[in-house]
């Protein structure tokens, strides 16, 4: 008992792991970059991310206000404190991320320029541990600070909401700003004006890297912190109901995950000769390895109950798998058969994509269902939601991995703007596709968190609502079911819908300064990069307003006109359908994207042949679906349920 006495002071180990994040920083910061060309676009690029935090930050400082104003009146300052620090957590793991971001990848393309692969692949993989320990140290530090101040659920949930909340808004408004700015640069510079892709005449190029950062790096980073913290909340709110151990553990847990998070991101300097792909899986696995030892433990020394312990392992390992079947559709074969239909035009492109998205939802369900199975049988709910926690308890070297994947593609876009020997493009190219394929498996873990979690939460709001079963035979319950599913298919057509509306605004842009700017297509004058930066950052944020708001007023709206049984309904059938259009939807982008990518590597004709052009318009489908749409669904029905959760007493 005297190791879960220490669960108090978990928030310290929060510190020294930002503190190590910051250590981190400094040392990317010591890296040269005496490249004055690099250094200047790097600049512009860092400016326009900043620019976008700070007006996307302020319309969320907004919402937050309301919200905490609103939780203050009807629960207690309490609940409105704790969700207030979650959301400003999200925020500060966003900020920080975007800050090491932009400024490794600089400082990787040079050393791709100088020094090669090894050094290149180094520094963009610390700059991604510098977000994924931030990450991880942040949700040590914000839970560890609220337990040693009180244990009670009800104001821990409204951390978890703190931290939904934010993550929505981040995702959505980072994940329209990346994608409008990428297909529609991609769209008018590859496809109409056959130049390569981030081509300094094309005026989309600097908002196309800045979306990089704000989109990939500050959104992923608050949706996996999100996920992260959900899994967390939601084993402590179960773990009240058995004792205070149980309630202790899962913050036991993700502490001991931060501790071997932090090894295996400093550990990579020893296999930075690896291929990337190797390097950056077998610092995963070493985390892994690393977490499994402490928690066995800490496990036996805190319960003495195993059983918990092997419930915690099948969600790691499961994890794992979601990872490798993620992997498998969007890096394996049918990645080669997917590139070769391209030879035949857009349309197979398209549709090809689109079953292999649909057939690659089969086996991450599976997994999540066998891993639901494995996990009640050992330890009854609580086993899922600690099963939750296992997957995500070394959010840092996942997110480490994730992050690195931006850095990489930013580090591309600064070689080829900058006009760098063909050899450095090279070796960044192959650094991205790696990160491709990392940022696919991220994605893997977040969405089999989310369903484990979604679950837990569920549980959670069934208990403190006293609902011994739902009926399908209610009708009340039935529409509430129906209702539910279909939210995430609404949600999905707004977030698809704002891309494309803005979109169409930067081709309009981009096509009219090609034509009226004397000397852009020449290379003598430059773009206006700040006008297309301009529309990005105004439509994202005008649009990412509807659908965050959507998950935290229906809930609410099914909860207190057609009552609880009803809301628990709704909340099965947003799971049900979330979770799978999550998996098709991320996968069947990353597929495009990777076929895009395999056919550039000089194959079937390579860049600029027709194959390639219609690989490019699978890939410009496929970009909403994976970074904007897709990866919402995760946070919509985990922030539902935690809304539901939250104002479940005043439901009652």
């Amino acid at each position: 008992m005297k190791l879960l006495q220490l669960t108090s002071y978990a928030f310290i180990f929060g510190f020294l792991g930002l503190l190590c994040a910051l250590w981190l920083y400094r040392i990317i910061k010591r890296y040269p970059s005496e490249n004055a060309l690099m250094r200047e676009i790097s600049e512009i690029i860092h400016s326009g991310a900043m620019v976008f935090l700070r007006r996307e930050y302020a319309c969320i400082t907004l919402f937050g206000v309301i919200v905490f104003l609103i939780l203050w009146k009807l629960f207690s300052i309490y609940t409105s404190i704790a969700f207030m620090t979650g959301a400003c957590c999200s925020m500060l793991a966003g900020y920080i991320g975007v800050k090491a971001a932009t400024r490794s990848a600089v400082r990787s393309t040079y050393a791709a320029e100088q020094k090669g692969m090894a050094e290149a692949l180094s520094i963009a993989f610390q700059g991604g541990g510098v977000m994924g320990i931030s990450v991880a140290a942040l949700g040590v530090a914000g839970l560890g600070l609220i337990y040693y101040f009180t244990q009670n659920p009800a104001i821990i949930n409204g951390f978890a909401m703190g931290a939904s909340s934010v993550a929505l808004f981040a995702r959505i408004g980072g994940g329209i700003y990346t994608k409008s700015a990428d297909v529609g640069t991609d769209l008018v510079g590859k496809i109409e004006a056959r130049i390569q892709e981030d081509d300094a005449r094309n005026p989309g190029v600097i908002a196309d890297n800045v979306g990089d950062n704000v989109g990939d790096t500050a959104g992923m980073g608050a949706d996996l912190f999100e996920s992260y913290i959900g899994a967390v909340v939601a084993s402590m709110a179960l773990g009240t109901t058995l004792s205070p151990a149980h309630m202790g553990l899962p913050l036991v847990l993700i502490t001991i995950g931060l501790i071997a998070s932090v090894i295996a991101v400093f550990l990579i300097r020893f296999s930075k000769k690896l291929e990337p792909q190797l390097a950056l899986r077998n610092s995963i696995y070493l985390g892994g390895i690393l977490f499994l030892i402490g928690a066995f433990s800490s496990i036996k020394i805190i319960l003495g109950n195993m059983n918990v312990f092997w419930a915690v392992f099948s969600g790691m390992m499961g994890g794992v798998l979601i990872g490798l079947e993620t992997e498998y559709f969007t890096a394996g074969p049918p990645i080669k058969a997917l590139a070769k239909t391209a030879q035949t035009g857009s349309a197979p492109t398209i549709i090809t994509g689109l079953a292999l998205g649909f057939q690659s939802a089969l086996l991450p369900l599976l997994t999540i269902c066998i891993n639901i199975f494995i996990a009640y049988q050992l330890a009854d709910l609580y086993g899922i939601t600690v099963s939750a926690v296992g997957m995500l308890a070394t959010i840092g070297i996942i997110m480490t991995t994730d992050s690195y994947g931006p850095i990489a593609d930013n580090a591309g876009g600064i070689a080829e703007m900058s006009h760098a020997q063909p050899a450095v493009r090279n070796i960044t190219d192959q650094l991205d596709a790696s990160g491709n394929t990392t940022a696919a498996i991220g994605k893997g873990f977040a969405i089999g968190s989310a369903a484990l979690t979604s679950l837990a939460l569920f549980s959670a709001y069934q208990k403190t609502m006293g609902l011994e079963k739902i009926s399908l035979t209610e009708v009340n319950t039935v529409i509430g079911l129906l209702l539910g599913a279909s939210m995430p298919f609404m949600v999905a057509a707004s977030t698809m819908k704002a891309v494309g509306r803005t979109a169409d605004k930067m081709v309009v842009e981009i096509r009219r300064q090609f034509r009226e700017i004397v000397g852009l297509m020449e290379g003598k004058v430059k773009p206006n990069s700040d006008r297309c930066i301009d529309i990005v950052t105004k439509s994202a944020l005008k649009e990412m307003v509807l659908p965050s708001l959507t998950a935290i007023v229906t809930p609410l709206l099914i909860g207190f006109f057609l009552g609880a049984e009803s809301l628990g309904g709704f909340l099965v059938g947003a799971m049900a359908s979330g979770v799978l259009l999550a998996i098709f939807m991320a996968n069947a982008g990353a597929s495009w994207d990777n076929a895009k990518k395999w056919i550039e590597g000089n194959r079937l004709g390579g860049k600029g042949s027709e194959a390639h052009a219609a690989a490019v318009i699978g890939d410009t489908v496929g970009d909403p679906l994976k970074d904007t749409a897709g990866p919402s669904m995760n946070i919509f029905i985990k922030l539902m349920a935690i809304v539901s959760l939250v104002f479940a007493p005043l439901i009652l």
